[in-house]
């Protein structure tokens, strides 16, 4: 149990227990926690209300390498989808070979936003209408069908429910 004092307390183990969490640490470090200077494990550190610009350079860089290792997941799902890795749609239960998107009209997104809303409806009713999910739905108005790998079954029956050409060709 955390004990919250301000330094002034014997923990009994020659000072080298948190001030905050209690955890015993042979590195601890000066804290400045809610008013209250304490001697902090580096787990609590960053619950300091101020940090020395080592520190802060110490945080920057690790948020920058977290960063860089985010974009490099980003980097390696974008090559798998290029690469024909498709094994993460299919697992989901959709076949894109036999339900491939076809060639859609520019403004293909519009379209069906525009066809939508003069039909009273809204995307979640349209949605159910149809057994899609609501979010290929959005995705194909915000003109990102492809990129959601929404199946070409949900363009044609767009199509025929809103009376819309939304395919270059059948």
């Amino acid at each position: 149990m955390a004990k919250y004092s301000t330094g002034g307390a014997s923990d009994g183990g020659g000072g080298r227990t948190c001030e905050l969490c209690g955890t015993p640490a042979d590195d601890l470090r000066d804290a400045n926690v809610a008013g209250a200077q304490l001697r902090v494990c580096p787990d609590c550190a960053p619950h300091s209300d101020s940090t020395t610009p080592g520190e802060q350079r110490e945080r920057d860089a690790d948020r920058d390498r977290d960063r860089k290792r985010q974009a490099a997941r980003n980097v390696a799902r974008a090559r798998d989808a290029v690469t024909g890795d498709s094994t993460h749609w299919e697992e989901e239960g959709t076949d894109y070979e036999r339900d491939r998107l076809p060639y859609l009209v520019s403004d293909y997104g519009k379209r069906v936003t525009d066809a939508r809303q003069d039909a009273g409806l809204q995307r979640e009713e349209l949605a159910a209408e149809l057994d899609v999910d609501e979010n290929d739905l959005l995705a194909i108005e915000q003109g990102r069908a492809n990129q959601a790998n929404v199946g070409g079954s949900v363009i044609f029956a767009l199509e025929k429910r809103l009376d819309l050409e939304l395919a270059e060709s059948h």
